[in-house]
């Protein structure tokens, strides 16, 4: 009998439990989407009917592939190609429109103003969480509140100006060294085609190995090429987070990211416990963006000592090291492929460029203060950035009911910033907005955008990246000792076809043919 009353009671916590799972699930994959939706479309934004699951994904992924199954015509007019969908739906629906990732409405946003406003307001407009992303790292560009508070204060000493200057050495070890390594190549009439592609990752990964790990680089290496397979693995699976409980399935992805993460996390906290025992006793290298972090930390930990709530811990340290990698590596990788691209194709701007950078310097190694005098290769920089910029869009979350502009947000909604189509935009950049002409930011960003938020590569506001002067400094060093010693032109063997694989990438490589210059 009192078995039987067990048994019973049993029976009825699974059937609440079970009741409570289905009416969870059917309010997150139904009851709420639809609510979202109606109050959407009662203000006028439009966009297609929610469909359960999976929302506009099936489309989204059919016309991306379409987009990546062949290269396009060389243009500048590259939001078809990469952006297919998204501007399907503005042309549909309008500029205010909205698009379904699964269960979520996510609002697309390119009236300069509202962006101001959406990046003004970091506390109510959040990074998505995306249990994806967090394999491969979370550290500053995904916390929130108090935490990306004392991140940002911690990581700042790491990337000011000062720093940076004693950092040139390292940019210019590991672009001399790729300088060598194409000089190898030439054939006797000194040119040669090859895809500069993979080499320019090679080099910003060495450039941020060194940089962030010093003595430590070969270890940093090694967990670099980890986490650019785990890069390449997240893209794979991340259009099937949307189906519920696809991310606790054991697939081989999920299984090899998993392990990807336990041998990158041995490996720097490793690393990271060696530099805080010679932290301790006075013998640390200061001079590394780990070295400098640590440093930062221990400040902090040490003017709070009262507070548990101060400092990094282990983890923190280890994500914000992860972080060094996509935040160093994949931008600047991105802005210097464009880069060689664009001035393949223009090559009266890299005759130009080229003149400057020796007028600057000769052929003596760049210095700080000479990269900062640069005004061509600055515009030129800026206008890629503006075409080609690495992050095509960035989200946000609305997490409370949020009133931006003559919208009324409820929570749950996304905003999507469309960068590349703000970028794009002949109302704000003019009928030359599709072409490529860096004399447009000859008197710097403010007078080019109007003082409108129009440009925005390394986002802006509050949250505008930590790593931006890294970025823009490692660039113009590299791009200044490859004009001192070389010209270089598209080879004929060059498809164009820009892909977003994290940033924005040339699908097929970038062929060109360099040509020694005397």
């Amino acid at each position: 009998m009192e078995a039987s009353r067990v048994t019973s009671a049993c029976m009825v916590v699974i059937v609440i439990i079970g009741l409570t799972w289905a009416r969870r699930m059917l309010n997150w994959l139904w009851i709420r989407p639809k609510r979202l939706e109606r109050l959407l479309r009662d203000q006028g934004l439009q966009g297609n009917p929610y469909r359960l699951f999976v929302g506009d994904l099936k489309e989204i992924l059919k016309i991306q592939s379409e987009a990546k199954s062949k290269p396009m015509n060389f243009s500048h007019d590259i939001v078809p190609q990469v952006f297919s969908y998204t501007q399907q739906s503005v042309n549909k629906h309008g500029k205010n429109s909205f698009i379904w990732f699964g269960p979520k409405p996510r609002v697309t946003l390119t009236d300069p103003e509202l962006i101001k406003e959406v990046f003004n307001k970091m506390y109510d407009f959040q990074k998505p969480a995306n249990p994806l992303v967090k394999l491969l790292a979370t550290g500053l560009i995904n916390y929130e509140g108090e935490k990306w508070n004392k991140h940002r204060r911690i990581i700042n000493p790491a990337f000011n100006l000062e720093k940076l200057k004693y950092m040139l050495p390292i940019f210019f070890k590991s672009c001399n060294n790729l300088i060598i390594k194409w000089e190898e190549i030439l054939s006797p009439d000194g040119s040669c085609e090859m895809d500069v592609w993979p080499f320019l990752q090679n080099l910003t990964s060495d450039v941020i190995a060194r940089a962030a790990f010093g003595s430590s680089y070969e270890e940093g290496k090694r967990i670099f090429q980890l986490l650019k397979e785990q890069a390449e693995l997240t893209m794979k699976v991340a259009m099937k987070v949307y189906i519920p409980g696809w991310r606790f399935l054991p697939t081989p992805a999920h299984r090899r990211m998993k392990e990807i993460n336990r041998e990158i996390k041995a490996s720097l906290t490793d690393m990271i416990k060696k530099r805080e025992k010679a932290l301790k006793t006075g013998e640390a290298t200061k001079d590394d963006l780990l070295g400098i972090l640590l440093e930062s930390n221990h400040k902090e930990i040490q003017e709070h000592e009262n507070n548990k709530n101060v400092g990094m811990s282990l983890n923190d340290v280890i994500e914000e090291c992860k972080l060094f990698y996509f935040a160093g590596q994949e931008t600047t990788a991105a802005l210097l492929v464009w880069t060689m691209i664009l001035l393949s194709r223009y090559p009266d701007w890299q005759a130009r460029a080229r003149e400057e950078v020796v007028r600057v310097f000769g052929k003596q190694s760049p210095n700080f203060d000479g990269l900062s005098h640069l005004k061509i290769v600055t515009m030129i920089l800026y206008e890629v950035l503006r075409l080609y910029s690495p992050a095509v869009s960035l989200t946000r979350s609305v997490c409370k009911d949020m009133k931006l502009g003559n919208l009324s947000l409820p929570s749950g909604v996304q905003v999507s910033l469309a960068t590349l189509m703000v970028h794009h935009d002949s109302e704000l950049w003019g009928n030359d907005a599709k072409e490529f002409n860096p004399e447009r930011f000859s008197e710097g960003v403010s007078k080019a955008t109007n003082g409108r938020v129009s440009f925005f590569p390394f986002g802006w506001g509050p949250r505008i990246c930590i790593g931006q002067n890294f970025s823009l400094v490692e660039a113009k060093m590299v791009l200044s000792m490859i004009l001192q010693h070389f010209s270089f032109e598209l080879s004929p063997a060059y498809a164009h076809a820009p892909v977003s694989i994290i940033t924005l990438q040339p699908q097929y490589g970038a062929h060109v043919i360099l040509h020694k210059v005397n």
